[in-house]
């Protein structure tokens, strides 16, 4: 199956090495992966802000680089959601695109999980895949809540995955709103990063490289021990120890 590939910009620049990790992990699935060389910005920053006309040719260059796909595959549950509902045409023959996990779950099916993490891990559910791509919801395969990042974790060697005491909770990120309200930002990540340090957590994890980001930054504030990872280096097998994070 031949996918287009997808990295936000944010992860490009600052974190390659989940970029990376996606890439090997949807080859080891036997996918051909295609990365367009002149992607961009898919114009999300613009029009959370109000300004989606100043995205208009970010939005005409995603269509011109992934036009031709059947299946767009991005590390990033926001955006995807913004790609998907701002972006790509409501038409049959247009391409679709998958958040990772999404993917990995609902198209590929994927029960095995060739990776080993012995490590006590925290996962974080972004606002935009819970509650956008309704990624802790999978009613075709059955009636009850499934969490698709959490089933795929749940497939790797050694693994300890604990459980949070508010697991929906919003980090207080939010792009833009990180810095038009930075107190109320900045309180409600610590209150994210409190919630991992209670249960002991030495990983911390999630779909979006951006929520990430900023409780990273919290927790080097603090100088916490917990690291940060994204999903897609877990399971594709990287360790935590080998790098710095």
């Amino acid at each position: 199956m031949r996918v287009g590939l997808f990295i936000p910009c944010y992860v490009d620049q600052f974190y390659p090495g989940a970029a990376q990790a996606t890439l090997e992990l949807l080859e080891k699935y036997g996918m051909d992966v295609v990365y367009p060389l002149s992607q961009t910005c898919c114009g999300q920053p613009m029009a959370n802000s109000g300004y989606e006309r100043y995205g208009k040719a970010s939005s005409e260059l995603f269509l011109e680089n992934f036009g031709e796909f059947e299946y767009i595959v991005a590390p990033s549950g926001s955006c995807t959601l913004h790609v998907k509902d701002h972006v790509l045409p409501k038409t049959a023959e247009a391409p679709k695109i998958y958040e990772l996990c999404e993917f990995l779950t609902d198209i590929l099916k994927v029960d095995h999980v060739d990776a080993s993490f012995p490590y006590k891990v925290g996962f974080h559910s972004s606002c935009h895949g819970l509650r956008g791509l309704r990624l802790a919801k999978c009613s075709e395969r059955m009636d009850e809540e499934f969490n698709k990042p959490l089933s795929l974790l749940s497939k790797v060697k050694g693994i300890e995955m604990v459980e949070l005491d508010r697991k929906d909770e919003c980090c207080g990120f939010g792009g833009t709103f990180a810095v038009a309200e930075e107190a109320v930002s900045v309180t409600m990540g610590n209150d994210r990063i409190a919630d991992h340090q209670r249960n002991g957590v030495e990983v911390l994890t999630g779909a979006d490289m951006s929520c990430l980001m900023h409780m990273q930054g919290l927790l080097k504030r603090q100088k916490s021990p917990i690291k940060v990872m994204h999903i897609a280096e877990i399971l594709n097998g990287n360790d935590v120890m080998d790098r710095e994070v």
